[in-house]
């Protein structure tokens, strides 16, 4: 679940750190060091394919909600429609 002051780079920082660091995420999901070095320093936005693989090799530690909190809705509306689901106790 997301921390109320984490940021997407935070969950990305701490994907790395469940993974085994930067090289090993990178590996892990099939992008190069720097790719998530621009996530990190939030240059560009993790790509949903790649936050579901995140969400994936952590075991739901780090969500895809964790990696995109702006528009996680957007990408994945089943996930919205649980979630009021489960708010509303259906």
């Amino acid at each position: 679940m997301q921390r109320m002051s984490e940021t997407n780079s935070e969950a990305v920082l701490r994907a790395s750190k469940l993974l085994g660091g930067h090289a090993a995420l990178a590996r892990a999901i099939g992008v190069k060091p720097p790719t998530v070095q621009q996530w990190l320093n939030r240059e560009r936005p993790v790509p949903p394919v790649r936050c579901v693989a995140i969400e994936r090799l952590t075991n739901g530690e780090v969500t895809r909600k964790d990696l995109r909190p702006n528009d996680w809705r957007d990408h994945w509306p089943e996930l919205a429609i649980a979630a009021v689901q489960h708010e509303e106790g259906v």
